[in-house]
């Protein structure tokens, strides 16, 4: 089992950058893939990036290609989101999740951290 807290949400204005970490603890982090999802007021969560055990591949939704990368630390036992050049609808709140990634899915998730870009 992992238990997986994210840090790094806040307002930020459009154009800005922001850095999302999510610390898991336990010592089977890398058996883990890890993504990032986020859920914005309304809306369904939804798949922003994905990365695999090793970090050796990494896949983004279409809506954050370019624009947002995912990388891992496994001796940090910590998955990032850099986050550049916001726009207002990427305003939601981010989860990270562990688990076998796709197509199984993800078993773990943490609390979510805020993100807000204002116009």
């Amino acid at each position: 089992q992992v238990q997986l807290v994210e840090s790094g949400g806040g307002l930020v204005h459009t154009g800005g950058s922001l850095r999302l970490s999510c610390a898991a603890s336990g010592r089977t982090f890398s058996s883990y893939a890890m993504g990032w999802f986020r859920q914005a007021p309304g809306k369904e969560r939804q798949f922003v990036a994905g990365i695999s055990k090793n970090g050796g591949s990494t896949y983004y939704a279409d809506s954050v290609k370019g624009r947002f990368t995912i990388s891992r630390d496994n001796a940090k036992n910590t998955v990032y989101l850099q986050m550049n050049s916001l726009k207002p609808e990427d305003t939601a709140v981010y989860y990270c999740a562990a688990g076998s990634g796709p197509p199984v899915g993800y078993d773990y998730w943490g609390q979510g951290t805020q993100v807000t870009v204002s116009s």
